[in-house]
C-alpha cells in the first residue's frame, strides 16, 4: 500500500504540456481529469486513514482510478 498520491503530472512527466492542452481543449478529457483527481484523493484519504473504508470499497476505488488513468493514457498517446 502506497501513501503517495498518484498525481498525473508525476506519472506522465513527459506529457505535462499535452495534459494541459487536452484539459483546456477537450471537454471529455477535462471530465476524466476531474474524475481521476476526485477518486485519487479518495483513495489517498482511505490509505492514510483520514477517511477509512472497508477493503472492498478501497479496492473498487483503486480499480476505478486505474481505469481512468488507462483512458487518460490512451488519449495522451493519441494526442
Amino acid at each position: 500500500m502506497s501513501h503517495t498520491p498518484h498525481e498525473l503530472a508525476d506519472d506522465f512527466p513527459q506529457d505535462v504540456e499535452k495534459i494541459h492542452e487536452l484539459k483546456v481543449s477537450n471537454p471529455h478529457f477535462a471530465k476524466l481529469m476531474d474524475e481521476y483527481h476526485e477518486i485519487n484523493r479518495a483513495v489517498h484519504r482511505a490509505e492514510t486513514g483520514v477517511e477509512p473504508c472497508d477493503q472492498l470499497a478501497e479496492t473498487a476505488m483503486r480499480k476505478e482510478r486505474m481505469r481512468l488513468k488507462d483512458e487518460i493514457a490512451g488519449m495522451l498517446a493519441k494526442a
